[in-house]
């Protein structure tokens, strides 16, 4: 991996930890996510317009198709996040879900693919999974309905982080789509997708507007930065360098939580967080 997109990463990382510190303190309903696309379509939309004309970027079929798809991936991921901060604390579920995406994109590659990882990468699976056990011990919380809840949701939107990574690096090095152009295809996709919610809680929304309109702005500017960063290293570096390297954020963003939030645990978090992010670079280097 390069400086440069090493450098790009790790700048990526400490503003996507950051974004998710604000998004936990506004622990917004779904309508939250649709003020935050709304805004960043309509923020990132003269940078964009002007690099579709500036490279006259033809808008075909494959590249609105990949913007769609791109939308209901990240809709899907964006709107479980919420949930599980509503449900939990963000030391929990920020590092699960960051550490349960790579996990869940080499156990898919082994299952469907065929592939057969090394006794390193191994390794690292069992450092992600331990570092999950030890977030997870904490019974007299978990007997908790509402920890249990932010548990699945951080796994599953693992899930949806894993799916998300490998269809926007096709889009970018596959098809050559520009970032900022496929990440702001997906804010309006994700809007178009949850207007529908928007209207019938329009109620929410205002109120969401209401008490954390300043946290949305911030998100809105702060999440595209992250992604289009994220986007353009991987425009030259494999995925496979890219995925891991971010997760550096699990660090950032579980010191934030336990520290900045006083969510407690701090040793055991930071130690499982730490676990989670040796796991994902032993992922890479097998």
């Amino acid at each position: 991996m390069t400086n440069w997109a090493l450098t790009l990463i790790l700048a990526a990382a400490v503003i996507h930890a950051t974004w998710n510190l604000l998004n936990k303190h506004a622990s917004g309903h779904a309508t939250f996510t649709w003020l935050v696309a709304v805004l960043s379509a309509l923020l990132y939309a003269p940078a964009t317009i002007t690099i579709i004309e500036v490279w006259q970027i033809e808008m075909d079929f494959v590249t609105i198709g990949m913007m769609a798809g791109s939308a209901a991936l990240h809709t899907a991921y964006f709107v479980l996040l919420n949930q599980g901060y509503r449900a939990g604390d963000l030391s929990l579920v920020y590092p699960l879900a960051r550490g349960t995406g790579p996990l869940l994109s080499s156990l898919a590659a082994i299952a469907f693919l065929g592939e057969r990882p090394s006794a390193v990468a191994l390794c690292g699976a069992l450092l992600i999974i331990g570092g999950v056990v030890v977030l997870t011990t904490n019974l007299a919380q978990l007997r908790q309905s509402r920890a249990q809840d932010a548990v699945l949701y951080a796994l599953v939107t693992g899930l949806f982080i894993a799916a998300y990574t490998l269809w926007d690096k096709q889009a970018v090095s596959h098809f050559g789509i520009a970032p900022l152009v496929l990440d702001w295809g997906a804010n309006v996709g994700r809007a178009v997708l949850l207007t529908p919610l928007a209207i019938k809680y329009s109620d929410q929304t205002i109120v969401e507007w209401r008490e954390h309109k300043y946290e949305a702005i911030a998100i809105a500017v702060l999440i595209p930065l992250s992604y289009i960063l994220v986007l353009t290293a991987m425009r030259f570096t494999p995925v496979s360098y890219v995925a891991p390297a971010r997760e550096i954020s699990i660090l950032i963003g579980t010191a934030m939580g336990a520290r900045l939030l006083a969510e407690g645990d701090t040793r055991r978090r930071l130690a499982a967080a730490c676990a989670m992010v040796l796991g994902v670079v032993a992922l890479a280097v097998g």
